[in-house]
């Protein structure tokens, strides 16, 4: 792919391109860490700007009053843009994170597909008339919560900001979006299309910046009425505390620590493939990661032989590099915390099977060969705590009760996969698993019309789906009178 410029580094916020007024953002390229852009991030009195913009924009008639299909034409045309542009948003956003482009391209693809999704269902979104039991009409109607905001995590940005940002303003909102700051650029592409496409200016604001100020004022400013979070379950914790106190609602998408389980009965090479991706691709920088494997113990040494063979051959690589499975990580700091988990473990009595090290003569970059940890007890540190790496921990079982009870033995829910020919002990199993999604002979599959989210410590609320829209909304309940008389009380 030919090099694309990339954004120069102003901020997008209260309808114009500006200079931030707070801390610097350095972004840099995780293959080579050389440099892509430094630039000012937002500060808490930029926040109020946007915000007060915002509340401008979402309350003109122009916007406000706009018809569902008329709210969605801005929707398709962002789609188009961000399908248009998608070779450059792969660039940008490999740049910036040290994904390989083919993530990155499938990433913009996705965001595209969701707003065309939620367009689309906003559409043919319908209100409730509800069944009547007086002399009144009742009917239920849904309206926009006013200026909300989304803070979205480093590991696959365009794709989560579509998913808060399309629902948000199919609602009618107005949008304020947090980005990380280790990839800050590709979220101000997305505002650069948003901007092509028409978007009144004020509806749509991107303010990366340190989550002590940026995040901080996005949550506890009186004006934002919904946030909603994806990033780690101890920030969410807090952002939700602060949230309580004025009764503000939110999202919680938050870590995890998924349970893959491999049956007897299932096809090995099916599950072989499942695994691999399901821990490994993304270089395991992601949420729903399987990093806890359960292998029964009746095929447990043939499996786990293969998989250590199969892991040891995947192909480290740089991030342009097209025949790549393992990028680099995103930063020297997140590679430190990863190989120190690693440590921990060993020093607690795990065995490095695969990987556990940096891979020879790739200095230049932030590399770690992808890790498979054996002997570790399912209450150890390395099984219970996020590693948010490409590190996987292989544990044996016997009967389908203990590796029920295995896999609830944790704080996180948010996603499971079971491998197995026998399709009513998958659905026993899925159903008696606590997470929020289910994968069955497969993983990491997504579609935008499936809700997505977690149970436990992994979260709360959903995004995606027919209901997508509606969590960015309030409804407001109508009664009509129809007799026409006097109430009888005031007679």
């Amino acid at each position: 792919m030919r090099p694309f410029d990339l954004p120069e580094g102003k901020l997008y916020f209260a309808g114009e391109w500006r200079e931030g007024r707070g801390a610097e953002i350095t972004s840099t390229f995780p293959a080579d860490r050389s440099l892509n852009r430094v630039l000012r991030g937002a500060s808490a009195e930029d926040v109020d700007l946007a915000v007060e913009a915002a509340q401008r924009a979402q309350r003109d008639p122009s916007w406000r009053n706009l018809r569902p299909h008329e709210r969605a034409s801005y929707l398709y045309r962002i789609a188009e843009g961000i399908a248009r542009e998608a070779d450059r948003i792969s660039y940008v956003q490999s740049r910036d994170t040290g994904k390989t482009l083919a993530e990155t391209r499938a990433l913009a693809m996705s965001a595209a597909g969701t707003f065309r999704y939620m367009a689309a269902l906003l559409e043919t979104s319908e209100e409730a008339l509800t069944p009547q039991r007086g002399d009144a009409l009742t009917l239920s109607v849904h309206e926009p919560l006013g200026v909300v905001a989304g803070i979205t995590p480093w590991n696959s940005p365009i794709a989560s900001d579509a998913q808060k940002v399309a629902p948000a303003l199919a609602a009618g909102n107005a949008v304020l979006l947090k980005p990380a700051s280790w990839s800050p650029l590709v979220c101000l592409e997305l505002a650069r299309i948003a901007e092509a496409a028409g978007l009144p200016p004020g509806l749509f604001s991107v303010l990366p910046g340190a989550g002590g100020v940026v995040g901080e004022r996005l949550v506890t400013h009186p004006a934002i009425r919904k946030v909603s979070f994806t990033g780690g379950t101890e920030v969410g914790r807090a952002l939700a505390q602060k949230a309580a106190a004025k009764l503000m609602p939110v999202s919680l998408e938050l870590g995890g620590k998924s349970p893959t389980i491999v049956f007897a009965d299932a096809d090995l090479d099916v599950a072989l493939a499942g695994v691999l991706f399901g821990i490994f691709s993304s270089t395991g920088q992601s949420c729903i990661a399987g990093s806890r494997l359960f292998v029964q113990r009746a095929v447990y040494e043939e499996f786990v032989s293969r998989l250590v063979a199969a892991t040891k051959a995947l192909r480290v690589g740089h991030s342009f590099e097209p025949r790549t499975q393992v990028a680099p990580l995103i930063h020297d700091d997140h590679r430190d915390s990863v190989e120190a988990m690693i440590r921990d473990a060993v020093a607690r009595g795990a065995e490095v099977l695969a990987g556990g090290q940096r891979p020879e003569g790739m200095e230049e970059g932030v590399y770690l060969r992808p890790t498979i940890l054996a002997e570790a007890d399912n209450n150890a540190r390395i099984c219970r705590e996020e590693v948010f790496g490409p590190v996987l921990v292989v544990l044996p079982f016997d009967s389908e009760e203990e590796v029920v009870a295995m896999g609830n033995d944790n704080d996180y829910g948010l996603a499971c996969g079971i491998y197995t020919r026998d399709f009513p002990k998958a659905w026993r199993v899925g159903r008696a698993i606590e997470a929020g999604t289910v994968w069955v002979n497969t993983y990491k599959q997504f579609s935008i019309s499936t809700p997505f989210g977690g149970v436990k410590d992994s979260g709360l609320g959903r995004e995606k789906g027919r209901e997508g829209i509606r969590a960015w909304m309030a409804q407001k309940s109508f009664y009509v009178d129809l007799p026409g008389r006097p109430h009888p009380w005031a007679a």
